[in-house]
């Protein structure tokens, strides 16, 4: 054999790992579609949970809501990995209801109820496509400080959520109850055990084995009703515009300015999946063609009654770790999604989950998603200029929500936007970082750097 044969034999295993359009053996491509979706799976269903309670939605609903959120995201999954022209990556990203919209959606549905936040919804999902067409004409307008301060106050914003929910959702008869607060311990405790000393999979799951063990310990303490399981059909489509469409300015502007954030975010996913998979720098065509298939995924999502959709970045550690970075494994997991967006019985499942066990694994969700934020914002030099950025935005995020007094002063709809605090720390951050002098230049780091460097956050990130 010569030295060419010889290398031939033993690169095809490494080409299908880094190669995006490369099939792995079923036997081993349907497992890893199977690990993408129990990875991302608590993080998908949790959002419609939550919004659910703020809209006060019936047993029912709630299964339907869990149900479309499922079904979304294994639609918008095959976006981004099968493609529609120069809309999706073509590469292997899991799309899921995004947290990112959480803190503007939740004072929106309280005000003008869900349709507001699907209208919303499907404008910002259409000016996102705008944004991947011309992404490269308006990519510096967001630095690492200010995607990193709106991050870290998304995961602020949603901490008082994930301990309402722990105690056992607001307005519940047991509130802050011990066996409540027990519950929510147990979960928390097991989620940081597993992922700490987990390896692999186990550690990628984290979230999910602690919301299971929690699931199990409720049921042995007979705290789980499952006539809502009982009640649910076996199979059923799920229905487009069940609760409408309405459009509020002041819902519009709000939800937009957080897709310009989300779409950030899919940006920084995208690279690191062929940085730290691949081995090499995004194509333009993929970071666009990905951010296009963020924004129809959200407004499809929107029609489809449930929130905006993004690129789920556990599922970037899972690629980065196994080295598989073949897009039809995660095809698979979107044909799965949509299976099982099928089945409302398995949306009942879900929903007949205590709030308390939820609430212990929101504990962890949303603290990871501030230090997520903190992580991007050390990305940038902290100097003077930086620091008084952080400082104005960071004062009022968290100011403007404890005071509720001035939102309730301001005329019309403003106060709404107020309210959240996240809208105006946005705005702030975007302008001081686009007035101030002295903004820095963005050097990227030279490809090996990079390669290693999203290698290595990805692996710490399981």
């Amino acid at each position: 054999m010569t030295d060419t044969e010889r290398t031939a034999s033993q690169t095809p295993s490494r080409t299908i790992n880094q190669n995006p359009d490369a099939m792995p053996p079923l036997g081993k491509a349907i497992p890893l579609g199977i690990q993408h979706i129990m990875a991302m799976f608590a993080g998908n269903v949790t959002p419609p949970i939550i919004i659910a309670g703020v809209i006060g939605a019936t047993t029912g609903e709630q299964i339907f809501l869990i149900q479309v959120a499922l079904f979304v995201a294994g639609i918008a999954t095959l976006i981004q990995t099968i493609g529609m022209g120069p809309i999706g990556a073509r590469l292997p990203i899991v799309q899921g209801t995004s947290f990112g919209f959480l803190p503007v959606a939740l004072p929106l549905a309280s005000t003008f109820g869900l349709a507001a936040v699907l209208g919303a919804s499907l404008v910002a999902g259409l000016l996102q496509v705008g944004l991947g067409a011309f992404l490269k004409k308006i990519r510096h307008w967001f630095s690492p400080v200010v995607t990193g301060i709106v991050v870290l106050l998304i995961g602020i914003t949603l901490m008082p959520v994930g301990l309402n929910y722990a105690a056992g959702g607001v307005g519940a008869d047991d509130f802050a109850s011990p066996t409540n607060l027990g519950l929510a311990l147990f979960v928390l405790v097991v989620t940081i055990v597993v992922h700490q000393f987990g390896r692999g999979f186990l550690k990628a799951a984290s979230i999910l084995v602690g919301l299971v063990s929690g699931y199990l310990v409720s049921i042995a303490l007979g705290m789980v009703d499952f006539s809502s399981v009982g009640n649910a059909a076996w199979f059923a489509i799920p229905k487009p515009l069940q609760y409408g469409l309405e459009f509020h300015l002041t819902a519009i502007i709000g939800m937009t300015l957080i897709m310009f954030v989300v779409g950030l975010e899919t940006i920084g996913n995208i690279s690191a999946i062929t940085i730290g998979g691949a081995g090499r720098q995004a194509k333009d065509s993929e970071l666009s063609g990905g951010v296009m298939a963020d924004g129809v995924a959200t407004s499809f999502a929107a029609i489809f009654n449930t929130l905006p959709n993004t690129a789920y970045a556990q599922n970037v550690g899972l690629i980065t770790l196994t080295g598989v970075v073949s897009r039809h494994v995660v095809t698979i997991g979107g044909i799965l999604l949509i299976c099982m967006g099928l089945f409302p019985k398995l949306g009942g499942l879900v929903a007949a989950m205590p709030h308390a066990v939820l609430g212990g694994a929101g504990v962890v969700m949303f603290g990871m998603i501030a230090s997520a934020g903190l992580k991007i914002i050390q990305e940038c030099e902290l100097n003077q200029r930086a620091m008084l950025i952080i400082a104005v935005a960071m004062s009022l995020g968290i100011g403007l929500p404890a005071v509720d007094a001035i939102a309730e002063t301001m005329p019309g709809q403003a106060g709404l936007l107020l309210k959240s605090g996240l809208v105006p720390a946005a705005l702030a951050a975007l302008l001081l970082d686009a007035i101030l002098p002295g903004k820095p230049s963005r050097v990227e780091p030279a490809p090996e750097e990079a390669i290693a460097a999203k290698s290595e956050e990805a692996k710490s990130n399981l």
